[in-house]
């Protein structure tokens, strides 16, 4: 079992990387012209297909980097520039690119099942979310440790599905402005994580400089 501050510290890189609150327009956005039943299912698809896609990540993520010989300081390094990218792109209340091109999404408004592709994948369970589940099974002492931190992307799953849920709701009272805000303070803590991320990686590569700090 991981220890608890570090639990926590996943678990709120995950919350903050998804984002739940800012999905809320996307979600409304994607289903507008789905029935109440089709709205629904999408709702509990969606973050279905997030918690097996991230959960997939944490078993599969760390063995297939070292078959392709990546060293995990430096993912830990590419990861948090990804993720910072992200965070930059939050504080100014826009979705990354990294999550969905503006293609992908005009490729959507086509399609009748989007619970899976693009609302989970990559818009939720993205690389930036992919990265961070892999970077947390660096410290696993066994299959037990890895086993709860499936625990993670399980509680996102519910989080998304309470957002998704209540989505008409819970737009309608926070608003624009509420939801920008929301995505704006996620993101400078997202940017904090990210910043984190880069620093152990670069000490990884270059021990020399935990000498110097």
């Amino acid at each position: 079992m991981p220890p608890w501050d570090e639990f926590v510290k996943f678990l709120v890189s995950l919350l903050v990387i998804s984002n739940p609150i800012g999905a809320i327009p996307v979600f409304l956005a994607l289903t507008e012209d789905q029935t109440s039943t089709q709205q629904r299912r999408t709702a509990r698809v969606a973050p279905l297909a997030v918690a097996v896609t991230l959960i997939a990540a944490i078993w599969g993520g760390y063995p297939l980097l070292r078959f392709f010989g990546i060293d995990l300081p430096a993912f830990r390094v590419g990861g948090g520039i990804l993720i910072l990218l992200m965070a930059v792109a939050m504080l100014h209340a826009r979705r990354s690119g990294i999550h969905q091109t503006s293609e992908e999404a005009a490729e959507a408004e086509d399609r009748d099942a989007i619970a899976v592709v693009p609302l989970a994948i990559p818009m939720l369970a993205g690389p930036g979310a992919i990265s961070t589940v892999i970077l947390a099974t660096e410290s696993s002492s066994g299959p037990l440790y890895t086993l709860s931190l499936c625990a993670g992307p399980v509680l996102l799953s519910l989080a998304l599905w309470l957002s998704f849920r209540f989505a008409v709701p819970v737009g309608q009272f926070l608003g624009k402005t509420g939801v920008n805000i929301a995505t704006r303070l996620m993101g400078l803590i997202l940017a904090a994580i990210a910043v984190e991320f880069i620093s152990e990686g670069l000490i990884g590569l270059f021990p020399a400089l935990a000498q110097k700090g």
